[in-house]
């Protein structure tokens, strides 16, 4: 399968347009959206039941107004988001893993006032305490209440709009805030990312044409739509490019979603690597041997992850690297290029550059400009509301190393680097070698202030055999710097994860600055 050549023209539309183009192509009847309901949807389906919830949001919710979506990956959600751009309104995705706090913060940011939900979607999720709360600074607004008002007038009206979709869309600029994502919180309070259509819209095209996609294949996403990798890979990427695409509202799902990739026959898939292995232990024989092509992103890929696709069902890992701010894909492997320890190439269109960060040796930070790059961050005291980015060029916080082949390795971020003794040490570096010695659990690194060291290391795990001195030893026997030996290790039960199936340094951190205070105090 060649690569495709990448056309920076065909980033300039509207997500809506982006949605008509590939109906226009595939045709209306093709069958193009399904998700746990098991009721396949066609582009006609979905241009249709867009203007039909739109006609009535459009009621609701003020013109140039951003609503928020707190809705499941599924169909339901991906309609809602083109209802909204149809009616000309700015969908702003909430994560409804990241607690009242969080989300009050998110919807100040972005000055939510209206959200789009569903009873059954907060009952099943058990998120009646969040309901409550948003209850007291926004209008929820219930599909099940709409689904209930649209009657055949509404319906009829849908269908002659769905015969002349670009005469009734609202008009969109490219360069308009297309989505409101906001980053996974890994270290810090989420920060708003303020994407356009043609940020989305590009990073399809960018990773249509870097990536051999066979157009016969069918994709499999369990990833939130909260989550750049999951709006833009799993829904977005196959919508665009006429890839029907399976839609799974959770991703934790771990023994359930093993038996509906073989059962769907899915060729595509997208994971991260705590949950790819969780799918691979809970699969039986020949679960996933359907799939051609899978990519891991938004955390290391770990060699054992690799060798038990392989040996178990013959499936290549790809690992890539992404960014909320890049919509988000920047780099990923592909068959036939696949180095092992990179996330892979620059994908076409994208500018980037290095620079030196003092006291880290053998990588620079981070930065890319591209079609793809968000506008900037939320921040209500900018003009527009946003903080624009110095002439397009986002600092990725991320320490690389790009080698002549222009693979790139992530050596960690500048932030997960610790001081000790006077040296920087990277935490991802700590968190390999424990990965190393123990490959059959899990482990985070964090640092917290030392008065003789500067830093110290703290390292989880949830493996109650683990000892400083097994890790040492594999140090010394490996030639590794003796400073990335943790002076603690603490043992928990399993290690927190974000929605997005990332790391919750937030909370590893707290957990460490409060042991260590006990500790103090004792």
């Amino acid at each position: 399968m060649a690569q495709r050549s990448f056309e920076l023209a065909r980033t300039r539309v509207s997500l809506f347009e982006a949605l008509l183009r590939a109906r226009d192509l595939k045709g209306g009847k093709f069958k193009i959206l399904e998700d746990h309901t098991r009721t396949p949807q066609t582009y006609d389906d979905i241009v249709r039941k867009a203007f039909a919830l739109g006609g009535k949001l459009d009621t609701l919710i003020k013109r140039r107004e951003t609503a928020g979506i707190l809705l499941p990956t599924g169909v339901a959600c991906t309609v809602a988001f083109f209802a909204l751009h149809a009616i000309g309104r700015t969908p702003a995705m909430l994560n409804f893993t990241a607690g009242a706090m969080n989300l009050r913060s998110a919807c100040d940011a972005a000055n939510v006032r209206k959200i789009i939900t569903a009873r059954a979607f907060i009952k099943m999720a058990k998120l009646e305490a969040l309901e409550a709360e948003l209850s007291k600074f926004a209008k929820l607004i219930y599909l099940e209440d709409i689904g209930k008002t649209i009657d055949f007038g509404d319906k009829l009206v849908a269908l002659v709009k769905g015969f002349f979709p670009r005469l009734f869309a609202a008009k969109a600029s490219p360069d308009d805030t297309g989505v409101i994502l906001f980053t996974s919180g890994s270290y810090g309070t989420p920060k708003g990312a303020v994407l356009s259509h043609a940020n989305i819209v590009g990073n399809v095209e960018q990773a249509h044409a870097h990536i051999p996609f066979d157009p016969n294949w069918s994709f499999f996403c369990p990833l939130p739509m909260f989550h750049s990798f999951g709006l833009t890979g799993g829904v977005m990427l196959p919508i665009f490019t006429g890839h029907k695409t399976f839609l799974f509202p959770s991703p934790l799902q771990v023994k359930e979603i093993p038996k509906l990739i073989k059962e769907t026959g899915a060729n595509v898939f997208f994971a991260t690597d705590t949950f790819a292995q969780q799918y691979a232990r809970n699969a039986a024989d020949g679960d996933l041997n359907c799939i051609q092509l899978m990519v891991c992103g938004a955390e290391r890929v770990k060699p054992e992850t690799r060798e038990l696709y392989m040996q178990r069902f013959g499936v290549e890992l790809l690992e890539g690297y992404g960014a909320t701010e890049a919509s988000p894909v920047i780099a990923v492997n592909i068959p036939g290029a696949n180095k092992h320890g990179s996330v892979g190439q620059f994908i076409p269109g994208i500018e980037w550059r290095l620079e030196p960060v003092p006291g880290i040796e053998g990588g620079q930070k981070l930065y890319v400009r591209g079609p793809n790059v968000m506008r900037g961050y939320l921040d209500p005291t900018k003009p527009f509301g946003i903080d624009l980015l110095p002439e397009g060029w986002h600092d990725t916080g991320d320490v690389v190393d790009v080698d002549e082949d222009g693979f790139i390795r992530i050596l960690g971020r500048v932030k997960r680097f610790a001081k000790v003794g006077g040296e920087m040490v990277s935490l991802n570096a700590v968190e390999s070698y424990a990965q190393t010695v123990w490959p059959e659990h899990l482990h985070a690194a964090v640092a917290l202030p030392d008065s003789r060291k500067g830093e110290r290391i703290i390292l989880f795990t949830d493996h109650a055999g683990a000892t400083a001195e097994d890790l040492l030893a594999w140090c010394k026997a490996n030639g590794a710097s003796e400073l990335a030996v943790p002076k603690r290790i603490v043992v928990v039960d399993e290690i927190p994860v974000l929605g997005s199936g990332k790391t919750d340094y937030v909370v590893m951190q707290r957990m460490a600055a409060e042991r260590f205070a006990e500790a103090k105090a004792a």
